[in-house]
């Protein structure tokens, strides 16, 4: 199996390290990363300058490439050009820091996971839900091994992918697995204004503590009871039970 591993954390990140090591257990693995730490880029490309790939070494991959991109410019420059071949599964992490509900799109890990959905490759995401700088990648990346194998197995359909949350406890193991549907988490406020030292005014944009859905089978509440949160995401963002209703505005018309 060939795996592209890609992250938005940077290709030295610890997550990436570990992930990559857990998955060349038992799949070729390939790493096109940032060369730096993306995080909340979204599905954002680079268009209006150049990107470079430089060639480095990450134990345990077969290839590895630093790229002075986004996530989205990574699988992008991989699939099309850089690999000789398709891979066979895009896995993007292991991310530091939650992914749930409409965090995916600020996410630059999920959005990796994404542009693999868009270029027809099957793609999961993958973050560790822990805010301390100690926490252990170990339980995420074992999981993350345990998950390729049911890729090898089953299929997922066109253009939609897999997000993973792996709650961090401390000495304790998630309580078990879930397969859940996106909650909502929104941020409020979080603008800070300053001035630089020649009086300039600037803003820095941060997140509060966000207003969070725990509704029972949510990603939110799932990773809250201490399990891992596995969500189906499909790229089709149309709301179905609008369409009629937006119909019914009488906004239709034929030229």
């Amino acid at each position: 199996m060939r795996i592209l591993v890609c992250n938005d954390d940077g290709i030295t990140a610890r997550g990436l390290r570990e992930l990559v090591l857990a998955l060349a257990e038992r799949a070729e693995v390939t790493v096109v990363a940032p060369d730096r730490a993306r995080s909340a880029c979204g599905h954002s490309i680079t268009l209006h300058k150049p990107l470079r790939a430089d060639k480095t070494q990450v134990p345990g991959a077969r290839a590895a490439y630093s790229v002075s991109g986004t996530p989205t410019d990574c699988v992008a420059l991989a699939i099309r050009h850089l690999l000789p071949e398709l891979p066979d599964l895009v896995v993007s992490g292991i991310n530091f820091g939650a992914n749930l509900g409409w965090d995916l799109t600020y996410s630059g890990t999920v959005a990796a996971a994404v542009e693999g959905a868009l270029l027809g490759v099957p793609a999961m995401a993958i973050s560790l839900v822990a805010r301390q700088t100690e926490a252990s990648y170990k339980c995420a990346a074992s999981f993350a091994s345990t998950l390729v194998r049911r890729f090898e197995e089953y299929a997922l359909p066109p253009f939609t992918l897999l997000n993973v949350n792996v709650p961090w406890l401390g000495d304790r193991r998630p309580l078990g697995v879930r397969v859940t549907r996106q909650g909502t988490r929104r941020y409020h406020g979080g603008v800070m204004e300053r001035q630089d030292p020649s009086g300039r005014t600037y803003y820095w944009l941060g997140g509060e503590t966000p207003e969070e859905d725990f509704s029972p089978g949510t990603d939110t509440r799932t990773i809250v009871d201490g399990y891992i949160s596995v969500t189906p995401i499909h790229l089709d963002l149309t709301a179905p039970d609008l369409l009629q209703k937006v119909r019914e505005w009488g906004i239709e018309e034929d030229a």
